[in-house]
């Protein structure tokens, strides 16, 4: 064949390459996305992955599907992510306990730093402060106060070993030389505090603004730098006389690592258009919960904030001695 001939032959056989990849990488999604959420139905986490899951279908073109992978403290579902194949058809809903504490506080197959790539930041909600209703204090610095006068006695509620609510009181103790003893539930500490049995605990907004608001408890502080919207009345920590208390409760999704960089990005336009949905917004917003501007629901803002709750939270995991269930 003439060395002409050859030459047309093998350009169009490239160019031929050159739409086939194209059009494939145009063809994801061409199934069903499956979106693992480590936590049994029907809680908050879960809530949020469903509002989620159904703004993201028509900018992906096909249903997000929830699969509820429970069990230790979020890391089952989450390995279940790490393991799954590098395609973009299965993505995790992540947060501080799967993709932080649990990486110093559990012995994992997997590591939380490497084994995933960053999506998008979800949504996030701050703790709030709490006490019992007959605690003799009207602001956060009375109650550190009336904390420090009761050393090792005063009672702290928390939703288990290493949860949120477990660290934020630890962090308190550092941040301010109180010393409490812990209380740890399998759920909600709500009831005991309504019943004094506890004296104070760290909880969502949607769980104890009704009790706040009836009078049942207190609420003294919120651990963000800005107010909450449904409860602009509770003072920032910074405001109360502790700044820098943050913590806070987020959500984010995770690919395995390794998939590729043109499936991230059509991911992460469907989240940012799910988040600029009016009707999710709305939704979001009754459930207390703070939506992360535009320039925040990137993969790199994603990256850069789990590297720094590490850096916060695994000394003082570590320094506590604290092993999840």
């Amino acid at each position: 064949m003439p060395r002409q001939q050859i030459s047309a032959v093998v350009l169009s056989l490239a160019i031929g390459l050159g739409f086939a990849g194209g059009a494939a990488g145009q063809a994801y999604p061409s199934r069903p996305v499956t979106l693992i959420v480590p936590y049994a139905a029907g809680g908050n986490s879960d809530t949020i992955a469903r509002l989620l899951a159904e703004g993201m279908r028509s900018s992906l073109g096909q249903p997000v599907i929830i699969e509820n992978v429970a069990g230790a403290s979020g890391s089952i579902g989450t390995g279940r992510v790490a393991r799954a194949a590098a395609d973009g058809y299965t993505i995790g809903l992540g947060g501080p306990t799967t993709h932080v504490v649990n990486g110093a506080a559990l012995a994992l197959p997997y590591d939380v730093q490497t084994a995933f790539e960053p999506i998008s930041l979800l949504p996030t909600m701050p703790l709030l402060i709490l006490a019992k209703k007959d605690v003799p204090a009207t602001n956060l610095q009375e109650f550190i106060k009336w904390l420090k006068a009761k050393p090792d006695t005063a009672l702290q509620g928390t939703s288990g070993i290493g949860t949120t609510m477990h660290l934020a009181g630890i962090f308190l103790q550092n941040q301010t030389g109180v010393r409490l003893q812990f209380v740890h539930y399998r759920g909600s500490a709500m009831r005991d505090l309504l019943g004094g049995s506890i004296d104070m605990m760290f909880d969502l907004p949607p769980n104890s603004l009704p009790q706040m608001h009836a009078g049942t408890i207190k609420a003294f502080a919120v651990t963000s730098k800005n107010r909450l919207s449904v409860a602009p009345e509770i003072p920032t920590v910074d405001e109360a006389g502790l700044p820098g208390l943050y913590v806070s409760f987020w959500h984010a999704l995770y690919a395995p690592k390794g998939t590729h960089q043109d499936v991230i990005a059509k991911l992460n336009a469907a989240v940012v258009d799910a988040l600029a949905d009016p009707t999710v917004r709305r939704r979001l917003a009754d459930l207390g919960q703070e939506i992360p501007s535009r320039e925040q629901q990137t993969p790199e803002v994603l990256g850069e904030l789990q590297r720094a709750e590490i850096a916060k939270w695994w000394p003082i995991i570590k320094a506590a001695g604290i092993k999840s269930e």
